[in-house]
């Protein structure tokens, strides 16, 4: 099999790769804000979260249940802060996983990844990575949500954790963006050989 690709391409294929995958990873992981509520470890995600308080009627008190889940709706993301986060850090990390497997198949095929196809494959990540660091940037904003609040020890506002802490998928989320528009946008540039040209 032919690739495509430069040596500096093969580098960008697997990097593009686990930039991709550590920004998906961290983004469809629950762990973004670690907290505590009714002495049990609480954590939220974008989208998800782990341990929910639940009004037990038999006993007359609030237990909390320890699984982990998506929110039933997307209304029911606890602010319009975290929704936009989701859609916009969604939409990034495809953009990177898109990104990503195109320059994996660029080892493999031939004259698949072009120096054009690569520049404009390292703009998609740039903007990939501009709107999972802007999802990053909004999660913040979402502090002040009541939920937020009961797990954090009511001290919990916006840019404020109270007795919250962030999470490895908050820093892995942003940390795989960062390493995409930084490195690999810059590696993408060299990624594709000179096309031939042929007389026609």
């Amino acid at each position: 099999m032919a690739s495509s690709l430069t040596c500096a391409g093969i580098v960008w294929a697997f990097l593009s790769f686990l930039c991709a995958a550590a920004s998906c990873v961290g983004f469809f992981m629950p762990y973004w804000l670690l907290g505590s509520q009714l002495e049990k470890s609480v954590s939220f995600g974008t989208f998800r979260r782990c341990s929910y308080p639940v009004r037990d009627e038999s006993r007359q008190m609030t237990v909390m249940v320890e699984q982990c889940g998506r929110y039933a709706s997307f209304q029911a993301i606890p602010s319009a802060e975290w929704r936009i986060c989701t859609v916009v850090t969604g939409l990034g990390c495809g953009l990177l996983l898109l990104v990503a497997l195109t320059a994996l198949m660029g080892c493999c095929v031939s004259e698949l990844i072009s120096r054009t196809v690569g520049r404009v494959a390292g703009g998609i990540q740039f903007l990939g990575g501009l709107l999972i660091g802007s999802g990053c940037a909004l999660y913040p904003l979402g502090w002040d949500s009541e939920e937020v609040r009961q797990t954090c020890g009511n001290l919990s506002n916006q840019f404020e954790l109270g007795t919250c802490h962030i999470g490895w998928a908050y820093y892995c989320t942003g940390g795989g963006a960062a390493a995409a528009m930084l490195v690999c946008t810059w590696l993408a540039c060299f990624s594709g050989q000179k096309q031939k040209q042929y007389p026609y």
